[in-house]
């Protein structure tokens, strides 16, 4: 079937027929004679967007699902990460009125003695520096001894109402929760 008969086809369905109703009448059952039956043309598939049909092709992987296993393992990391920032400090050590090489002392021992024993958090009170000359002391002392620790983990400040910037806590790694 080409475009000259579907036009033919669809003028025959859509226009009004001219003429009497006898003469109409006569035409209709002339023209019913002697045509065939048509097949109806063939149904086409609606069209498919190509995005839609190269994922129906390929296999798609969500790299942010992961597999079970690593996921399970993430979960079980932060929700141990969570409990340990909620938690009370096991202990506590107060820098105030030490000069820099009494503190970084009393850092090194504090915090061997802390992860000897076993405790997760500590809390850290070195003041803002605001009876210092130029910067704070005690806080870039503490700043400092955390970075290079081995077993420190993350740290930060308390919130305002506990010491704000005054006050570092820190939690001390675990083999294998806390890399």
């Amino acid at each position: 079937m080409d475009f000259g008969d579907i036009l033919d086809e669809w003028d025959q369905l859509t226009s009004k027929p001219q003429g009497t109703k006898k003469k109409l009448k006569q035409n209709a059952r002339a023209s019913s004679k002697t045509e065939t039956p048509r097949a109806a043309p063939p149904v086409k598939p609606a069209p498919v967007h190509p995005l839609t049909q190269w994922l129906a092709e390929n296999e798609v992987y969500d790299k942010d699902q992961g597999d079970d296993e690593a996921e399970a393992a993430d979960s079980t990391e932060q929700k141990y990460r969570k409990k340990l920032l909620r938690k009370r400090a096991d202990a506590m050590i107060d820098l105030h009125g030490l000069d820099k090489l009494q503190s970084w002392n009393k850092l090194i021992a504090f915090f061997e003695n802390s992860k000897k024993h076993g405790l997760k958090k500590l809390i850290i009170i070195h003041g803002k520096g605001n009876h210092s000359p130029g910067e704070a002391v005690l806080k870039d002392i503490v700043k400092r001894y955390i970075k290079i620790c081995p077993f420190a983990g993350e740290s930060g400040h308390e919130k305002p109402e506990y010491g704000g910037s005054g006050v570092t806590w820190v939690l001390l790694k675990n083999d294998g929760l806390d890399g």
